[in-house]
């Protein structure tokens, strides 16, 4: 199994309305872009910064 094979699974929990706009395309960007959808990731450094600039909009639901 490499890197590249673990994915993480994100939910999001918060609304974007009255965010700033890069947490909003940050969202949108995870393939979130409404509250309760689910979006399964690769997990990578990248993805991980992402999921960190808008944690307070989302949960980390499953972890492989």
């Amino acid at each position: 199994m490499t890197k590249t094979d673990k994915t993480i699974k994100v939910k999001q929990t918060g609304s974007p309305i009255r965010r700033v706009h890069q947490q909003r395309e940050t969202l949108i960007g995870l393939g979130l872009n409404r509250i309760g959808r689910v979006s399964e990731l690769p997990d990578t450094p990248q993805t991980r910064g992402m999921i960190a600039k808008v944690a307070h909009l989302v949960r980390v639901v499953d972890g492989r």
